[in-house]
């Protein structure tokens, strides 16, 4: 069985990821780009008329004294992302090569 390429489809797929993620900072250059906690936040004090105070303060926030370095969260946040990719990675391996597996053992009881 022959594999198709879908290389200029990928091409494709990464120019429009990477219009999509920078065409907004040159279309709206002026244009705040806030987080969606910021924004919800606002958007509570607008529909109940006082500001909007957290049910909670963080644990490390409280172990730390104070907010989380904003190079830590980055980290912390990387670090999250790898291990959940790994994850992924690890389980759509392991179900390839699951498929690979069967279809050999496929192979071998044909053939017998």
């Amino acid at each position: 069985m022959k594999q198709r390429s879908h290389k200029g489809l990928v091409i494709a797929l990464l120019i429009a990821a990477l219009l999509i993620s920078l065409l907004p900072l040159f279309l709206l250059p002026g244009a705040e780009f806030g987080g969606s906690d910021d924004a919800g936040s606002q958007m509570v004090a607008e529909v109940t008329g006082r500001e909007y105070e957290p049910w909670f303060t963080p644990i490390l926030e409280t172990a730390l004294g104070g907010e989380l370095p904003g190079e830590i969260e980055s980290l912390m946040f990387c670090v999250q992302t790898g291990i959940g990719v790994g994850v992924i990675a690890f389980a759509l391996g392991r179900w390839v090569e699951r498929k690979k597996w069967t279809d050999r053992m496929k192979g071998s009881e044909d053939r017998d």
